[in-house]
């Protein structure tokens, strides 16, 4: 049954380009423009009238851009719940300009060894994660961690959790990894995903159990999907461009001329809408970009195993209070 008909999530990549060059990622590969401020000024406009409550300014690296910070305020401004993802590299410098604009700040890292972080991002950004760490708090923000899982790193998570996240009363996000394009992940197996359920339960851990069960399910069934993404999320491109059905996937674009609202309830969007999760591509993928807000707009098996997590999380850090 759906609870939701209207889309709750904006994934608005400012840009494609990044500073570093994660094994898991191929966003970094590709050539891009970056999101204008008259552009982003219609589009929040429209994403409000279509019901939009959570906005996350994504990328590639989002704090490449360098209006970053004008754009969080207006999204602030208009009542959305802001989120970002960053490598760090680039936090202490503009992290007066970004106070008190992000909800949902979050800061990479998935090992507690530099080498080890370093070599998957391609980079040397542990340091300034250490670093963004110290700023944030001095500023009272309140940064979570946001821990790629996966077969290779998975025994590091007890590392992060107390030597970092539990002496800086920060929140660990566990992110199981997840395969797209032409990036194969090393797959979590199900001794990984008994640990990871189990890790769940621990102080100032989140995770969507029903991550868990969607892999241990095999993943969206074309048949029966799941997957929600089409209706439940709006995916902008730098250029300006609404993406269908996902990013991930992108079987369709759509030039936006400042028509957002009127764009995503034509005909012709709509009927692509009905495709989400039916395409060949979407049998056994397990997105969590695209599942969470899935698992949150249609009442089944998994909206009650993601709610317990979810609160869980929305409590600890009070953006519960933008959702009412």
């Amino acid at each position: 049954m759906r609870l939701i008909r209207n889309p709750v999530l904006c994934h608005y990549y400012l840009t494609y380009r990044c500073n570093a060059s994660c094994s898991f990622c191929d966003i970094w590969e590709r050539p891009s423009p970056y999101v204008t401020l008259e552009n982003l000024k219609k589009n929040l406009q429209d994403l409000k009238r279509l019901g939009v409550k959570v906005i996350d300014f994504t990328g590639g690296e989002p704090l490449l851009h360098r209006q970053l910070d004008k754009f969080l305020e207006l999204a602030r401004y208009q009542g959305f719940i802001t989120t970002i993802t960053t490598n760090a590299l680039l936090y202490p410098k503009y992290a007066d300009k970004l106070k008190g604009k992000v909800s949902m700040l979050h800061f990479s890292l998935d090992s507690s060894n530099p080498e080890t972080h370093n070599q998957s991002r391609g980079v040397n950004c542990f340091d300034f994660v250490l670093k963004s760490i110290e700023v944030a708090k001095r500023l009272g923000e309140r940064p979570d961690i946001l821990f790629t899982v996966h077969s290779e790193n998975i025994h590091e998570i007890e590392d992060v959790w107390k030597n970092i996240c539990l002496p800086n009363q920060l929140i660990l996000i566990l992110n199981p990894i997840f395969d797209y394009h032409e990036i194969k992940a090393n797959k979590l197996t199900s001794n990984n995903l008994n640990t990871l359920r189990k890790w769940a339960k621990q102080k100032n851990i989140y995770l969507n159990d029903a991550f868990l069960i969607l892999r241990e399910n095999g993943g969206n069934s074309t048949q029966n999907p799941v997957c929600r993404a089409a209706s439940s999320s709006i995916v902008i491109s730098p250029e300006n461009e609404l993406i269908l059905p996902c990013y991930h996937l992108e079987i369709e674009k759509f030039a936006i001329h400042n028509q957002l609202y009127d764009l995503w309830k034509s005909q012709e969007i709509q009927q692509l809408i009905q495709q989400e999760g039916r395409y060949d591509e979407c049998e056994g993928c397990v997105i969590n970009c695209y599942m969470q807000p899935s698992f949150a707009v249609e009442l089944n098996s998994y909206w009650f195993k993601a709610l317990s997590s979810t609160l869980k999380y929305n409590w600890l850090k009070g953006t519960w209070k933008d959702l009412i």
